[in-house]
């Protein structure tokens, strides 16, 4: 089924009883080429790309939950490629291009809105910074402005320019950026992987691998066995504990970031501000609500909750920039399980296994990268060769001092 204006039309006059389900359930086959483990956005899109620019078709997802229960639903929405270093800038202007013709290449209203993004600048030695990082930006394709606080204060007249402890001195804009609606970008890629044979298999945890003479022939499930050529991991923040049943101790810690949403206001914010003397972030979503975030819990867990003091921190931050929203109440709050590298930037790599393959460590900028995590990872997968995009995303980079440290946000607390 094709969605269009017209079959919304028509299903409006014959009472929508012509709708169908967006993806089957079937059951799991005896052995499948590839099984990509995690049916969140990183998983679905992989299978997605796997079939649609590599024909392979004989691929099943498994999620030990249903699809949109994790990170993929749990996070504040931004997209954006505005990085500095090589091994990250590249990738994720990547996806940002594939944001950018999601909804024609799934056919589904993701309702991507490049409503654009501005990091603001509290000091001449972040002006400095921001030029830097906006000049690697163009360098690699991307588009980037510098605004000073006049241009910055025409479009953002509310924020706090005058009586801060942290005066706003300008920012660095990209107009590509924007927010996604997180829960059809799972739902869109379900239903395109689906349309392209992939059998998404729900509520089917993991529960080993089946491991002979090095080489991982499959894995176990709570359904039975199931058996596979290769084996493909995303699952975020349990990366951890499902690569522990293969033997692996990944340069990963698994943490908490809560997110929170307020109640529902008149438009008041047109694109996401970011805070430079702090970290919180936020925008506004199509129901009104002030959507927004800050930094990661500081101690490890699996738990989708997280503390108070966290909650303090992130308020403060956002009261720091705009002292209105102190009068908005919060409606709700949850935590995502990140999987924080020891550098703050992601892996995608063959393992020591052969025949099984690893996505992950995308600490803050997971949802992000959906589209061009799936692509890259879908090509590793295909060819048993990293992306062009990807070749620093490595195990290996750890043990061969090529970090990719983008500005100190892995999982050690007191860089952050």
């Amino acid at each position: 089924m094709r969605y269009s204006g017209f079959r919304v039309i028509r299903e409006a006059l014959r009472g929508h009883t012509g709708w169908g389900a967006a993806w089957r359930d079937p059951e799991p086959k005896d052995h499948y080429d590839i099984i990509v483990i995690g049916g969140g956005g990183h998983g679905l899109a992989t299978a997605h790309y796997l079939a649609k620019v590599h024909g392979q078709h004989r691929v099943a997802v498994i999620e030990k939950g249903w699809i949109g229960g994790g990170n993929v639903g749990r996070n504040t929405t931004i997209i954006r490629s505005n990085y500095l270093l090589d091994g990250n800038e590249p990738f994720y202007e990547l996806s940002l291009k594939l944001w950018e013709g999601l909804e024609q290449d799934l056919n589904y209203n993701a309702m991507v809105s490049q409503r654009g993004i501005i990091n603001l600048l509290h000091s001449d030695a972040q002006r400095d910074a921001y030029i830097r990082r906006g000049n690697a930006m163009m360098l690699n394709g991307a588009d980037a402005e510098l605004l000073d606080a006049a241009a910055v204060r025409k479009e953002y007249p509310y924020l706090n320019f005058n009586d801060a402890r942290f005066p706003i001195k300008g920012g660095l804009a990209q107009r590509r950026g924007g927010t996604v609606r997180h829960d059809a970008v799972a739902w869109g890629y379900a239903r395109g992987a689906d349309s392209r044979g992939v059998d998404i298999i729900q509520n089917c945890a993991v529960t080993g691998f089946r491991i002979e003479e090095g080489r991982c022939i499959g894995v176990e499930t709570e359904r039975g066995f199931i058996g596979a050529k290769k084996v493909g991991c995303a699952v975020a923040g349990n990366s951890g504990r499902v690569m522990d049943m293969a033997g692996m101790r990944l340069p990963i810690e698994s943490h908490v970031l809560q997110a929170f949403v307020s109640e529902g206001l008149k438009p008041v914010l047109p694109g996401v501000v970011t805070f430079g003397a702090g970290h919180f972030y936020v925008s506004q979503s199509d129901k009104g609500g002030l959507v927004f975030g800050g930094d990661i819990d500081g101690y490890n867990s699996y738990a989708q909750r997280g503390n108070l003091p966290t909650v303090e921190d992130v308020c403060e931050g956002g009261m720091a920039i705009m002292p209105m929203i102190g009068r908005a109440r919060l409606l709700r709050m949850w935590g995502g399980i990140m999987d924080m590298s020891m550098d703050g930037s992601p892996i995608i790599d063959r393992t020591p296994v052969e025949g099984l393959y690893f996505n992950g460590g995308w600490c803050y900028g997971g949802f992000k990268a959906t589209p061009a995590s799936g692509y890259c990872f879908a090509h590793l997968l295909a060819t048993d060769q990293p992306h062009p995009v990807a070749t620093a995303l490595r195990f290996d980079r750890f043990e061969r001092g090529y970090m990719i440290d983008e500005k100190g946000m892995g999982n050690q607390p007191n860089l952050h």
